[in-house]
């Protein structure tokens, strides 16, 4: 298996965008292959993350417009979906087919416009993420799925409204400093106390916004990256495992074994440790995700994982600094763009290319990147150099 580099990066900002999910598309791959100095003509491959593009705007069959729109020729097009982690998985599929020796030059992209549909409908566009027969069926939106897993967390470890509260002004705080995120507001612990209950203990503040958005890498062999890229990016692992959809089907609901084997496997890969791991971007769609994911990856032992916001540990200027972009909490979750827009954000971190929240000397960085209640996942870790 060939190494794999990373040599463009393109995101657009996050928010509510006029633009379709077709140009929001296009003009992340655009800016990437710029980034990465090459042309549509040297792309052989296309990869696209979209989770619900019919649902959210009418328009199916988006991994060939997208690549239409940005230029690229006949090229094969291939659209990833796994809900919340179909970036995630877009991005492994590029990385396998570059390290098989397929092509040579791969772009991978996100895209999800969201904002077109009432919050009511976008939450049942959502829900199909989740088993529909025993959850969304009876009304169990992603919202209740989370309060329930919030819930038991704090029964089993004595997690609290407080540690869940402080992840959203710590992803605030670094979602201020981000050009690029939907949210740049910082806000305090008693705003997120105060917030609106949405689904108990989870309150309005705790959740991520609604978004669109689209992000792009290009990728390529590791023995080609440095005559195309003066900062190229290694992928050191690439690792995707999955779990049951439904909460009534799991052991144990305050454990995601998918990101549990993902990030094992990851961390085999690349022959690493936690401990070795600068920077993470990882799945907050909820507070006590972020909670979960430190856990689940092994950055905290169970139980411990709100210990990294409310010591500082996972701030900017912490020991490891989680979600510097803002996490889905602050930057955004056009959720087919997710994955994606992680791995441009350790990408660009990795180069000391990330502006006013960028973290000093990071040298590896981690993604993850979640779908639905856990029932897959996508771990990524990247490192600077060629």
């Amino acid at each position: 298996m060939r190494s794999v580099s990373i040599i463009g990066a393109g995101i657009t900002p996050f928010g509510v965008r006029p633009e379709s999910a077709v140009r929001l598309g296009a003009e992340a791959c655009r800016t990437a292959m710029e980034d990465a100095g090459i042309g549509p003509d040297r792309v052989e491959a296309f990869f696209l993350g979209n989770f619900a593009g019919h649902a959210f705007t009418g328009q199916n069959h988006l991994a060939p417009m997208v690549a239409h729109a940005a230029g690229l020729g006949p090229v094969p097009c291939t659209r990833a979906e796994g809900a919340c982690a179909s970036g995630g998985l877009a991005m492994r599929q590029g990385v396998l087919a570059i390290a098989s020796g397929a092509v040579d030059v791969v772009l991978v992209a996100g895209v999800e416009k969201m904002t077109g549909a009432a919050t009511g409908e976008t939450a049942q566009i959502l829900a199909a993420a989740g088993d529909y027969e025993s959850e969304a069926s009876i009304g169990a939106t992603f919202p209740a799925l989370f309060a329930l897993i919030a819930r038991r967390h704090m029964h089993e470890y004595g997690t609290t409204r407080e540690d869940m509260a402080r992840v959203a002004v710590k992803n605030h705080a670094h979602g201020y400093l981000n050009p690029g995120a939907h949210l740049q507001i910082k806000i305090t612990l008693e705003e997120v106390l105060g917030s609106r209950p949405v689904a108990d203990p989870i309150c309005l503040l705790d959740c991520s916004p609604i978004s669109d958005g689209a992000a792009a890498v290009v990728l390529c062999p590791g023995e080609m990256a440095a005559d195309l890229h003066p900062k190229p990016i290694r992928v050191l692992a690439s690792a995707q495992a999955s779990d049951v959809p439904a909460l009534s089907d799991k052991s144990d609901i305050t454990r995601f074994q998918s990101t549990c084997r993902a990030a094992e496997e990851a961390f085999r890969r690349a022959g690493m440790q936690p401990e070795d791991i600068d920077l993470a971007e990882v799945h907050d769609c909820f507070t006590i995700a972020e909670i979960m994911a430190l856990e689940d990856i092994g950055f905290y032992r169970k139980g411990e994982g709100g210990r990294g916001a409310c010591e500082g540990e996972t701030a900017l200027g912490g020991a490891m600094p989680v979600n510097a972009s803002g996490g889905l909490k602050a930057k955004g979750h056009p959720v087919g763009a997710t994955g994606v827009a992680q791995i441009c954000e350790i990408a660009l971190q990795l180069r000391g290319d990330a502006g006013p929240h960028q973290v000093p000397g990071a040298e590896v960085g981690l993604a993850h990147n979640l779908g639905g209640s856990g029932a897959t996942c996508a771990v990524h870790i990247l490192a600077s150099g060629a």
